[in-house]
């Protein structure tokens, strides 16, 4: 047993000591399925805290020879599996975290020679019988051994794009792309390796890394494809969580959930799993990283970046072409490289069918609230968000020109590159004004209702909140909004809730461009 090769499961058993854990070792199956095979080398690319360490911890416990784990993996579900004992502790693992690595390193520009030199004199411990050169590289050395004993290894690389994130040196860089061409690009080199398999927050840098390593699959946190479920907890692992831990789980799919892909429901895990132990729902992974990372981004405003935050502020989902970010940290030339980049990062999140993105969860969005209030930009913004409870509050009292008023300032707001008469922009506007309330309300935006479609209803997550449903006209009146509710039976999506309800009309003129607003407020035995 090594340190670099052969590791032992020491890791591995203490993550499954936690109360926590979650069970993901079924993949293993997915990742034996494509060992030895073209699909060999893998790159899987995810946001900090999303479980990328545990996973390779998980790998190198069940491959590596410098340990046995038949027992430690027994209780687990891969051990039900027909496959389990087939390639159980039968590899050569090489098991680098090249984060600490780079952290450790006084003289960076040594790094990679330094590493190498360690990993070399593991190997002549383990195969003496291979002529291993002082001058020979990693890749050379691994090709001796296989030469000689016929053996293959599996490569797993943690934060392999520390480089990149951290923009190292050129010099180091480009030693850093020698030595990855070095391991993966050599047709010689294919067979001595079984599987590789990177890990990190950003995809393949396009314009530099590419030449050296387009022969890997990259899985994203925009599509992970088979490994999708293994990306973060699943919707399933976590209602789990919150029965055995006491949780309301609704509150926790508001908190924490919203990256979807291939039918799953993703959730943040670092967050899901501190809520659990402190019994309260927070904001726990914004703490292991900064809201200066959005704010640092979107400060460059290009063209409409503003306006697409606002729009996604509003919860909505705004179109991005993730084809066009280079993955790097420094080649951002257009809105849609920033919203890329924030995406790979976890502070949006993708939908594949529409292409677009959005602000996944209340965790999330408060990072973004966060990162606004440094920006002059969007002072206005701020203002609304911050008085978007208040605003809340007012509808709940029936105060109809209260929520006119806010109506006025936040369809202002929206409308920087759209028409003011357009429809969504007063759909948006209604969003942004409301904003608060997604932290105690389910959003459904024209949602199928009795003999029609309502423009926005908002369902509590307590009761003790009203539901209420809004409908828009314009240049028509309050009255006429309300009678279209009631005539239309809107409210038949609420069959099954029992509080009270507030019809909510809103016409806007658009000769004055200003709203006007009724409140009228049923209970259950009304609407009977």
């Amino acid at each position: 047993m090594g340190i670099y090769l052969n590791p032992g499961n020491e890791n591995f058993k203490e993550i499954i000591k936690a109360d926590t854990y979650v069970d993901k070792s079924m993949i293993i199956k997915t990742m034996s399925d494509y060992m030895d095979k073209g699909k060999k080398f893998i790159c899987m690319s995810r946001p900090r805290r999303f479980g990328k360490t545990t996973a390779s911890n998980t790998l190198c416990a069940y491959y590596s020879k410098g340990c046995e784990s038949g027992e430690l993996f027994s209780r687990f579900k891969i051990a039900q599996d027909p496959c389990f004992k087939d390639k159980l502790n039968q590899y050569n693992v090489i098991k680098i975290d090249l984060n600490s690595e780079y952290q450790n390193t006084k003289n960076k520009k040594d790094m990679l020679l330094r590493l190498q030199e360690k990993i070399k004199t593991e190997f002549r411990l383990a195969f003496p019988t291979a002529v291993i050169g002082q001058d020979d590289s990693l890749a050379e050395a691994m090709l001796n051994v296989y030469s000689a004993t016929g053996e293959t290894f599996i490569l797993l690389v943690d934060e392999y794009d520390i480089l990149v994130r951290e923009q190292a040196d050129k010099a180091l860089f480009d030693e850093y792309l020698s030595f990855l061409n070095g391991l993966f690009k050599s047709d010689t080199m294919r067979p001595a390796i079984s599987l590789a398999y990177l890990t990190g927050i950003l995809p393949v840098v396009r314009d530099k890394i590419q030449s050296k390593l387009n022969n890997f699959d990259e899985y994203t946190i925009l599509d992970a494809e088979d490994f999708a479920e293994y990306v973060g907890f699943t919707a399933e692992e976590v209602e789990s969580l919150c029965k055995e831990y006491g949780m309301d789980y609704d509150e926790c799919r508001l908190w924490y959930d919203g990256y979807r892909q291939h039918g799953y429901e993703i959730y943040n895990p670092e967050s899901v799993v501190k809520s659990m132990r402190k019994k309260v729902y927070g904001s726990y992974w914004g703490k292991t990283s900064s809201y200066e990372v959005i704010s640092d981004r979107i400060c460059a405003d290009f063209a409409g970046t503003k306006e697409a935050v606002i729009q996604m502020l509003a919860g909505e989902n705004v179109s991005v072409d993730v084809d066009s970010y280079l993955n790097t940290m420094t080649d951002f030339s257009c809105k849609d490289d920033v919203l890329a980049y924030l995406l790979h990062l976890g502070y949006l999140a993708y939908d594949q069918e529409s292409a677009t993105c959005r602000i996944p969860n209340k965790e999330v969005r408060e990072e973004w609230q966060r990162a606004l209030r440094k920006i002059d930009d969007y002072e206005v913004t701020n203002q609304i968000i911050q008085s978007s409870k208040e605003l809340l509050n007012e509808t709940q009292a029936k105060n109809a020109q209260a929520v006119a008023k806010a109506l006025d300032i936040s369809h202002i707001h929206v409308t920087s590159n759209r028409s003011y008469n357009n429809e969504d922009a007063l759909q948006s506007a209604i969003y942004l004004a409301y904003i608060y309330a997604l932290n105690r309300y389910s959003v459904i935006k024209e949602v199928t209702t009795g003999k029609g479609f309502a423009d926005v209803v908002y369902i509590p997550l307590k009761k003790t909140d009203p539901a209420m449903i809004i409908e828009l006209k314009r240049n028509s009146c309050t009255q006429s909004a309300l009678d279209q509710i009631e005539q239309k039976q809107y409210f038949d999506c609420l069959a099954h809730y029992s509080g009270n309800l507030l019809f909510i009309g809103i016409n806007y003129d658009e000769k004055t461009k200003t709203h006007s607003c009724a409140i009228k407020q049923f209970s259950k035995t009304t609407r009977l």
